[in-house]
């Protein structure tokens, strides 16, 4: 949920300074306000995200389809940073850090010229990591090293998993943006890695450096995965004769193969493309119609008592104004700059061209026609379940009822649900 904006393991590769003022601000009107909304409707209904906000009215049910779908096609991407982290840290363990010095030619008569044109830092980044290629269109091969890296990063997941369904009970109805832009994922291995190679004993700063990211990635994959596990099991898409560890792995393996497209050399424009549409435009829609659908839906004098009757404190001011007013205003005039910005510019990306007469400056380049739409494909396609299963139950109303109207019964509430758990004493 949106608490991992502030403890997830891309926040620390993402905010330089100058967006420290915009970063607060929505914090405070956004983040954290939608942060304590999720919190009481988990602590409230105890269900994933289709069946919780299934709950509160079924024509909502498409904001929990849609959360679900944000946190397949996150979780399709993510490990490969997790990838990227792993090697890292088994190269941390080189004297002196891979890094840190530019190899040799294939003639041994002086430094590769990439390298020396550029720096040591980049040049392992780009081209003994990524392996990439100067253009999108150009898939380029599997890179092995990678590939046994996400191989590794997804038995992790699974193993970590198979018993976490049932234990832990833990789920995710919301998912955080993660920030993989070439400036976020240029500041993790790039402006790190170069800040590392320059203190005293290197080697092991970057091993606990790396050991934090990929602990802290780790943490988010898991909550993120089990974001996809949990509706499949509780609207019983999957049969409960099926053990819960055969499909753990099944979804662990299939997510696997899919990420694969990712090691390969121009995998990096592509986790570009679906952080900037797939895990970052929906959640805007997403969280729009969650609070408005709290507050106009559900109504927000029912929630304030719901939120009362389960901590006994009521809801001061600040939760009021942000949750009718502040919070989907600012969602939603974000989302129309974006789609603004979108229509008078082109998206583009930057690639790493050593043939480029500004090299090393990377080239900026307009995406081909039918990489856009896949950029279309990968915005809309979370956010058309909402309009869609609202749709769908109003024309099943109809279809039943001679006098249909938008909004079901107000029979829900959360003292409802939980008739038979005592409210604890203070």
């Amino acid at each position: 949920n949106y608490a991992d904006n502030c403890v997830a393991q891309l926040i620390l590769i993402i905010f330089p300074g100058a967006f420290l003022i915009p970063y607060f601000i929505a914090l405070i009107f956004e983040g954290i306000p939608l942060l304590h909304l999720e919190l009481a409707l988990g602590q409230c209904l105890r269900k994933g995200s289709i069946s919780a906000w299934s709950a509160i009215s079924p024509y909502l049910g498409g904001v929990g389809v849609g959360s679900w779908m944000v946190s397949v096609l996150v979780s399709l991407y993510y490990n490969t940073v997790l990838t990227w982290v792993m090697w890292y840290f088994i190269n941390s363990f080189q004297e002196p850090l891979p890094w840190s010095v530019c190899p040799l030619n294939e003639n041994r008569t002086g430094l590769n010229e990439e390298c020396y044109e550029s720096t040591a830092v980049n040049y392992f980044w780009y081209r003994k990591t990524l392996n990439i290629t100067p253009d999108i269109t150009e898939s380029g091969t599997l890179q092995w090293w990678l590939v046994l890296c996400l191989a590794a990063c997804w038995a992790i997941v699974y193993l970590c998993t198979i018993r976490g369904i049932e234990t832990t009970g833990k789920s995710c109805s919301d998912y955080t943006r993660y920030d993989l832009s070439v400036s976020g994922s240029g500041l993790a291995f790039i402006v790190f890695t170069q800040a590392i190679i320059l203190m005293p004993g290197s080697q092991a700063w970057a091993i606990l450096f790396f050991t934090m990211l990929f602990s802290l990635g780790l943490s988010s994959m898991f909550g993120n995965i089990e974001g996809v596990f949990t509706p499949l099991l509780e609207l019983q898409i999957i049969s409960k004769s099926i053990p819960k560890e055969l499909l753990s792995g099944i979804i662990c393996l299939v997510s696997f193969l899919i990420a694969l497209c990712f090691t390969l050399s121009s995998g990096s424009y592509w986790i570009d493309i679906f952080d900037r549409y797939a895990g970052s435009v929906p959640l805007l829609v997403i969280a729009f119609f969650e609070v408005t659908g709290v507050v106009y839906v559900y109504k927000i004098k029912r929630f304030s008592e719901d939120v009362k009757w389960m901590t006994g404190r009521k809801l001061n001011l600040y939760w009021q104004i942000t949750w009718r007013f502040i919070s989907p205003l600012l969602l939603l005039i974000v989302f129309v700059a974006f789609v603004t910005l979108q229509i008078q510019k082109p998206p583009t990306y930057t690639a790493w061209n050593p043939k480029h007469e500004d090299f090393p400056m990377k080239e900026e380049k307009a995406y081909p026609p039918w990489v856009q739409a896949i950029c279309v494909l990968l915005a809309v396609l979370p956010c058309i379940f909402v309009p869609l299963v609202a749709l769908f139950q109003l024309v099943k109303k109809m279809w039943r009822s001679k006098d249909p109207s938008f909004l079901p019964p107000e029979v829900f509430s959360c003292q409802e649900v939980n008739r038979n758990f005592s409210h604890p004493k203070k």
